[in-house]
């Protein structure tokens, strides 16, 4: 008699093993994430957004980044606010080794903040703060219908002070009178740029207008109005709500200092509901 061998395929990671791997500090730098001014701020909000969706699920104690409500429906962690500081942006060349020193803390019961610290041959190059919350549809495949949402917390953590997210909250209720010198409240627009953003390429997995794409928009409107306008110092941006797919958007331009190089603007959908409050620092505007 004679027995057969079996051969079982080895098995792969698992996705526990994958998060980890995804959050190693050090990224070797190439093409797909530098532009022609150095380091791509689109391509950076895009990966911390990642590994604040990461992180915060092994926060949570999950296995993967699939968030899900009491009742089992697809729950996202939705970016409220982003802060990028210090920015050097312009240092990264190709073959650099980017590091990035992240942390995670709870804001409160709904939100979480992480705080990325970016360095490349041990010279910082900014600083990064992601704020999220919970949210989810209350209509199906409707992104108008986004509302938020709590999810169960670790027992007994501790809540950890957020400027950016006091702030966030304040521009949400209108209770901040001024950031970065401007009216927070001012609307009327200097200018108008509009852009009818792609379904495959600016929404993300989940359907949603992602929110790196937020400050992409406005950078190409800002291109237009002041070229070239410098190296980004600074911004902060906090989103207000979402777009439908096939639906125009549009970035005004607020208000804008030449003497501080410093522009406030916003994102809104055509019927004048605003999606986003955009306030950015560059080495000069012209």
């Amino acid at each position: 008699m004679s027995a057969a061998l079996l051969d079982f395929p080895p098995a792969g990671p698992s996705a526990r093993d994958l998060m980890e791997r995804a959050l190693d500090p050090h990224i070797l730098l190439g093409m797909p994430h530098l532009n022609g001014n150095g380091l791509s701020e689109t391509w950076l909000m895009k990966e911390l957004g990642h590994r604040h969706w990461l992180m915060l699920a092994c926060h949570l104690g999950l296995d993967n980044a699939d968030f899900r409500t009491a009742n089992g429906e697809e729950a996202y962690a939705a970016i409220c606010a982003t802060s990028l500081t210090d920015a050097r942006l312009d240092m990264a060349q190709a073959n650099d080794i980017l590091t990035i020193h992240s942390r995670l803390s709870a804001v409160s019961r709904t939100r979480t903040s992480t705080r990325h610290e970016l360095s490349i041959h041990g010279r910082s190059v900014g600083a990064v703060e992601l704020i999220s919350t919970f949210v989810h549809r209350t209509i199906k495949d409707n992104n108008h219908s986004i509302a938020r949402v709590t999810l169960p917390e670790p027992q007994g953590q501790r809540f950890q002070p957020s400027l950016l997210a006091q702030n966030a909250a304040d521009i949400r209720n209108g209770r901040l009178a001024t950031h970065f010198g401007f009216p927070v409240l001012a609307n009327k627009a200097i200018r108008t740029f509009r852009f009818d953003p792609s379904a495959s390429q600016e929404f993300n997995g989940a359907g949603l207008f992602y929110f790196a794409e937020y400050q992409a928009l406005a950078d190409r409107a800002l291109e237009n109005w002041f070229p070239p306008k410098g190296s980004l110092v600074r911004k902060d941006v906090f989103f207000l709500g979402n777009i439908e797919q096939n639906e125009s958007v549009f970035f005004d331009l607020i208000d804008f200092s030449d003497e501080q190089r410093t522009v406030h603007g916003q994102l809104r959908r055509e019927n004048g509901k605003v999606i986003a409050k955009i306030f950015g620092t560059w080495t000069c505007l012209r």
